[in-house]
């Protein structure tokens, strides 16, 4: 086994890559509304975080490799998947076409799977894609370095997810195999709940005046 077999190895054994340059690792602090009883887990999703209280973000403008500029906010009423990845990440390269047949799978409901490279030299991003057959995948870059100033940036891969009003509501630091069968059947109860987060609070007001 060669030295760089050995480190691929290593790499995916510990399965997340660490981000030497993050700045900060905080998630954000301004509370927005409790998020009520926490839906019921599959084992493949137990590192998975349903957050308590839906946290407010602040939203930084992303580029499309096709050069157009994608926010938090073009995807009002949907629950959003953001998976944070890098060309220099192995548990990252091996998540994307799980990621990539979540997207697929949910093109008709009100679920958005994000990714977002972070790598520093993102224009080379297109071209790693298309060396490894992935072309087609509709990875986000972040020319300007703010995804941080959005999200912890500590880890790699990381999957935040966000409710249909932007507000960050769970997440996930590290490798998953999210080609587990009961993945879409969860991601489908998160849909349900936080597409609308409007309807869920307001629902949640009317359980409390009746108690």
């Amino acid at each position: 086994m060669n030295k760089l077999t050995t480190l691929l190895a290593s790499v995916l054994l510990t399965a997340t890559c660490t981000v030497s340059f993050a700045s900060q690792a905080s998630l954000p602090s301004e509370k927005v509304y409790d998020t009520g009883e926490n839906i019921p887990k599959p084992m493949i999703m137990s590192r998975f975080i349903e957050m308590t209280k839906a946290r407010k973000v602040n939203e930084v403008p992303l580029t499309s490799l096709d050069g157009e500029t994608v926010k938090l906010s073009d995807y009002r009423g949907k629950l959003v998947v953001m998976n944070l990845w890098a060309t220099w990440c192995a548990p990252c390269i091996k998540e994307i076409p799980m990621m990539e047949k979540i997207r697929q799978d949910n093109i008709n409901n009100d679920l958005v799977v994000m990714p977002v490279s972070i790598d520093e030299e993102y224009d080379k991003v297109a071209a790693f894609l298309t060396r490894h057959k992935l072309d087609g995948y509709p990875t986000l870059i972040d020319p300007q370095a703010q995804i941080e100033n959005m999200v912890p940036l500590n880890v790699v891969p990381a999957t935040y997810v966000f409710d249909g009003e932007g507000n960050l509501v769970g997440f996930l630091r590290g490798y998953l195999d999210w080609g587990d069968k009961e993945v879409q059947p969860y991601l489908e109860q998160l849909t349900a709940k936080y597409a609308n987060p409007t309807t869920f609070s307001n629902a949640q007001s009317r359980g409390a005046s009746a108690e």
